[in-house]
């Protein structure tokens, strides 16, 4: 037995589930994904990771640039998908769209529901500090993450893992569940479970502000900023009036008496800097315009000294972390 999927979704998270579609019983009958955008420094179009995939498949890929334009819903019904698989597409569905196949459609969302709703639960999991996460496929309705839950699966969140690490983990977890749920789908076992409003927290688009360190927070939280920041914002302070970003860094079981910001060591591997709670060792860094440079290189290539100050102010609040973000 297979079903007809339609196969909905734009960047490097979603091309697992693809991939695994691809290999199972099930007939993908067309991809649809975001439109070519302008990358590089020539700015040519470049279709996205699951449009290449795609048509190294041979597969029909549609580009609208709204899901809910009426010549894309006609193409869709002419397709005659009995469910649709959406990760990472980019866009809202609107009810005209959702109400196509007649199974519906399955959304991959890379947390547990309720916990992290919206567009970067990846980085968020890791801001706040999770030590769990996981995967949610639901059945979507109107709602940003909403539906009923139709599987899911946890995984702990190692304790240097990055939101690059963790995306590729997640997203292979993901295209596994999606396939296993299609089976159950198709057989009737799934009994779909509503979330529980009251545990739903956010997990908004990342801005680039939100890589900007705050040196006044704890050295666990920066770290963790650290971490949740890769590949983009990325984060960043800065150093005799230049942007530095900070690539590694891990916290330190000691306190800091001093000015947050403010080098304390920066001898042969050793780059200490005070924050508010603790100290934060720099293992990793690249100043404005640079190559990465480990901290040794840093200190001996760039003169990094004892006693200069990082940063600036602290940005504004964040939602799902407690304060300011930094």
């Amino acid at each position: 037995m297979s079903l007809r999927v339609l196969f909905m979704g734009t960047p490097d998270f979603a091309v697992p589930t693809l991939e695994a579609l691809l290999s199972s019983p099930h007939r993908v009958v067309a991809v649809v994904t975001q439109p070519d955008k302008p990358a590089g420094r020539g700015r040519k179009p470049r279709p996205s990771p699951v449009k290449q995939l795609a048509l190294q498949a041979g597969l029909e890929v549609m580009e609208p640039q709204r899901a809910g334009q009426p010549e894309n819903l006609e193409a869709i019904r002419q397709l005659q998908p009995e469910v649709a698989v959406v990760v990472a597409y980019g866009q809202i569905l609107p009810p005209s769209l959702l109400g196509i196949p007649p199974l519906g459609c399955l959304n991959l969302h890379a947390s547990i529901l309720p916990r992290h709703r919206g567009a970067a639960p990846i980085a968020w999991a890791i801001l706040c500090g999770d030590a769990v996460t996981g995967v949610s496929v639901i059945q979507m309705d109107e709602g940003l993450d909403t539906g009923p839950v139709m599987a899911c699966l946890e995984t702990p969140i190692g304790p240097q893992e990055d939101a690059r690490g963790l995306s590729a983990r997640l997203s292979a977890l993901g295209a596994e569940l999606v396939v296993e749920t299609l089976g159950r789908l198709e057989s009737g076992s799934i009994v779909p479970s509503p979330q529980n409003e009251e545990e739903a927290t956010y997990a908004p688009k990342l801005r680039k502000e939100d890589g900007r360190i705050c040196w006044e927070h704890g050295a666990e939280r920066i770290s963790r900023q650290v971490r949740a920041m890769v590949p983009w914002p990325m984060a960043y302070t800065s150093w005799r009036g230049r942007q530095l970003r900070i690539l590694k860094a891990r916290p330190l079981p000691m306190q800091a008496w001093d000015r947050p910001g403010r080098i304390l060591k920066a001898k042969g591997r050793s780059l200490w800097v005070a924050t508010g709670d603790g100290i934060l060792e720099v293992l990793e860094l690249q100043p404005e315009a640079k190559q990465p440079l480990g901290a040794q290189a840093f200190i001996s290539g760039r003169g990094a000294v004892e006693g200069e100050i990082l940063g600036g102010g602290c940005p504004g609040h964040a939602p799902g972390v407690d304060g300011p973000l930094g």
